[in-house]
């Protein structure tokens, strides 16, 4: 991974009459990197990357895509980059190896480049004993192959990833994954959109959003350290009112139960695991087994966005 610029804006901007769907959001991606950029549902993920592509004019600011502008040259970017949408976009109707003959064509690819191109594809997709098959029949994951192979036929510098797995099955989403990062370290830009945080482990960098505005910025070790949170996992008994009673503490940032274990998490470097015992111990609760954790990337964008939503300011 190298230090080159492929995507630079600054004071990114998108209005739809009255609504703010992105706020003034200023980011540097860098070539060979899988930049996440990651919030719920609705928080401008999806408007963010279309104006990257060229697809939306934007409202304010500036930007530029391998080396164009986004404003003044959004058909010469759009000659640059691959995309793939949360939806299976291709024709259904069309067998795999039309698809990619189709798509190749819409690159631009001659006649022989294009040969090549999609022999490569299927052979790396894995692809091979499916290239006959009707693209309508495959399943999630299959299809999931199907778009990214047309998505990165042309071989873009470029590559953009909006909610890509979707739907799609655990083991599949894993095989997508190995995908990418080969292609990263084969020297393509990677930026994918994801609400799944546990993807966001998979990032080399990533730029959380929420309510159209960044929060923060950097690798998945970075963004949790800046948030100072500590957290325990533990059995107890009445794991509700336990999570009720140790909610109340100014200290507890979130609790959260998965099956039979409650997860503390607390601000400021609070020792989560000594702050629940004593607790716990003094509202006559047992806790049978308990231990330390380590804050995930999700811990710390739940305690961003409620930080947000209390007004305080973040870290970044």
């Amino acid at each position: 991974m190298t230090r080159e610029t492929v995507i630079h804006t600054e004071s990114l901007s998108k209005h739809f009459g009255p609504l703010v769907a992105v706020r003034e959001v200023s980011l540097d991606v860098h070539k060979g990197e899988i930049f996440g950029v990651l919030g719920p549902n609705g928080a401008g993920k999806s408007t963010t990357i279309r104006m990257l592509c060229g697809i939306l004019d934007p409202t304010g600011g500036s930007g530029t895509v391998v080396g164009f502008d986004i404003a003044k040259q959004a058909e010469r970017i759009k000659e640059r980059i691959g995309y793939m949408t949360q939806r299976f976009s291709l024709y259904e109707d069309l067998t795999v190896l039309e698809n990619l003959n189709f798509y190749a064509g819409i690159y631009g690819l001659d006649r022989a480049t294009r040969r090549t191109r999609i022999a490569t594809s299927i052979e790396r997709a894995g692809l091979g004993d499916r290239k006959k098959q009707l693209a309508g029949t495959l399943s999630g994951g299959w299809k999931q192959r199907v778009a990214l192979a047309c998505a990165t036929v042309h071989q873009p510098p470029l590559l953009f990833l909006d909610e890509p797995t979707a739907g799609v099955d655990p083991v599949s989403r894993r095989d997508f994954w190995e995908q990418i990062h080969r292609l990263a370290a084969d020297g393509t830009t990677v930026l994918v959109t994801t609400h799944y945080m546990d993807e966001a482990e998979r990032c080399h960098r990533l730029a959380f959003i929420f309510g159209g505005r960044l929060l923060d910025v950097g690798t998945p070790e970075e963004i949790v350290a800046r948030r100072e949170l500590d957290a325990a996992e533990l059995d107890v008994d009445d794991a509700v009112r336990a999570a009720e009673i140790l909610r109340a503490r100014p200290e507890v940032d979130e609790t959260a139960q998965y099956g039979h274990v409650l997860r503390v998490v607390t601000r400021s470097r609070t020792d989560a695991l000594a702050l629940a015992r004593a607790v716990l111990s003094e509202a006559g609760l047992a806790v049978r087994r308990a231990r330390q954790a380590s804050p995930t990337v999700e811990d710390a964008f739940v305690s961003m966005v409620r930080r947000d939503a209390r007004g305080e300011a973040a870290a970044c």
